[in-house]
């Protein structure tokens, strides 16, 4: 007995120490999307509307290059499992060349539709071009903000979450700081009796578009450096030609993953489309109301990321006993941070509302979809740890079923009727996306029960 509590103890501690720099990193990410949507908010409605309407986009496009991450987390944790460290290496060379490839392909294809996006996003024709420029500005560093996202999972497959936790942060102080800079024209201020000269470019909308540009540059060179160097991951002297014997596996996880990134954010896209189409104070309090929750969803993506890379550590040693403990572990933990994630988020949802609006009409619409969503983080942060260990371990073809049957057969086919036969506005449409993530919750307890996540249960 003590030693099981003795393991128990090391066990918490791993998964404490994997989790806590991602999830400082995720909570310094959404302090700036704070910020940034504050200082964008203090334009008006307008600025708040042409940023946010194309943030969905933004989703589509970052969950698929994440994919491609997720294909090399798990062949990476398995390597490091089964202690061949050459073989981490080797993928990881075989990840620089796909973040070429994709961040090249991507460029080219993001800017090339850059001003239609806004129009298929149905955002109101007198902030279209805003939103367009926000849109071609942000992507014009996709190579960089690629090497960032699949670089960083590279790192975290290592067990390394520090440093993309510490880059993290630096780019984050990067974009608040220009973002101060370009947003406002020259002012001058005054702190505790002192009048200060702040100088300012008064770009507005275009000047945190370059603002998080500049961010995203500095961050894709500095974790390529980092991921250059890494003792464990470095793909210094390292072919980058394809190589099938690591491609094929990688993207036999990761295309699934893809498929259901991209199948739920363009979920999303369509999402955010319908709910454009109501107006104005739908569309601010809609994406006001994201910016808020995406806070209270930090315990849970942190502990994923914990939770894929010892789940993938585990099946390479073929430890079928730890994947077990870890499975027993890490729920009770997740479910409990997100109780109290969803709670803190019930209470604050008006205070927190009125950080970014003084609209009244928006805070009142928001607080009330934040409100009934809270109610839901815990079911879905269970969700969130089961697809965890399934992403460390390679089987993503489930999730990706689960996923795309929760997006577009509740939230998609729901939010539809409600908004075009029934007239019921975002309050709908926030309700049939709780379904989904119900309906998520179910679908993931019977695979966690039944054993379908572990492919080292024994039936």
């Amino acid at each position: 007995m003590k030693l099981i509590k003795h393991y128990n103890k090391e066990m918490i501690l791993l998964i404490w120490t994997l989790a806590w720099p991602t999830m400082l990193e995720q909570a310094m990410q959404t302090a700036v999307q704070y910020i940034d949507t504050a200082m964008v908010g203090s334009l008006g409605t307008q600025a708040t509307a042409a940023v946010g309407a194309t943030s969905t986009v933004n989703w589509l496009i970052g969950s698929t290059i994440m994919a491609l991450g997720i294909g090399f987390l798990a062949y990476i944790a398995k390597a490091f499992g089964e202690g061949n460290k050459e073989a981490a290496k080797d993928a990881s060379a075989q990840a620089a060349l796909m973040t070429l490839l994709a961040g090249s392909l991507l460029t080219i294809v993001i800017l090339s539709v850059s001003s239609k996006v806004p129009v298929w996003m149905k955002v109101d024709p007198a902030i279209q071009s805003t939103a367009a420029l926000y849109f071609f500005i942000l992507y014009l560093p996709m190579l960089p903000r690629t090497a960032s996202m699949i670089f960083g999972t590279i790192l975290r497959a290592a067990g390394d979450t520090k440093t993309p936790m510490k880059i993290g942060v630096l780019v984050n102080l990067i974009n608040v700081v220009l973002n101060f800079l370009m947003i406002y024209p020259t002012r001058t201020v005054t702190m505790l009796g002192i009048q200060l000269l702040i100088p300012g470019f008064g770009w507005g909308v275009l000047g945190a578009a370059i603002a998080s540009a500049i961010a995203f540059v500095v961050g894709g060179l500095l974790i390529t450096i980092v991921v250059y160097r890494h003792p464990l991951v470095s793909f210094k002297g390292r072919s980058l030609k394809p190589d099938m014997k690591i491609l094929k596996p990688c993207f036999k996880v990761a295309l699934p993953n893809m498929m259901q990134r991209f199948g739920t954010s363009l979920g999303y896209v369509v999402f955010a489309s319908m709910i454009n189409s109501i107006g104005e104070v739908a569309t601010a309090a809609h994406t006001i109301a994201n910016t808020v929750e995406s806070a209270f969803y930090i315990p849970g993506y942190g502990m994923q990321t914990a939770a894929a890379t010892l789940a993938g550590n585990a099946y390479g040693a073929k430890d079928d006993k730890k994947m077990k403990e870890l499975s027993a572990m890490f729920i009770p933990i997740e479910v409990f941070l997100m109780t109290c994630s969803g709670a803190l988020l019930f209470v604050l949802a008006p205070s927190l509302m009125s950080i970014f609006s003084t609209s009244d009409e928006v805070i009142r619409l928001g607080s009330t979809v934040l409100r009934m969503v809270a109610i839901s983080e815990p079911f879905y942060g269970y969700s969130i740890i089961v697809e965890g260990f399934m992403q460390g371990v390679g089987k993503t073809k489930l999730p990706f079923i689960f996923n795309i049957i929760g997006m577009w057969g509740f939230r998609i086919v729901g939010t539809f009727i409600c908004i075009t036969f029934f007239h019921t506005g975002l309050i709908s449409a926030w309700a049939c996306m709780i379904a989904h993530n119900l309906l998520l919750f179910g679908l993931f307890v019977w695979c966690h029960i039944t054993g379908r996540w572990n492919p080292l249960h024994q039936r």
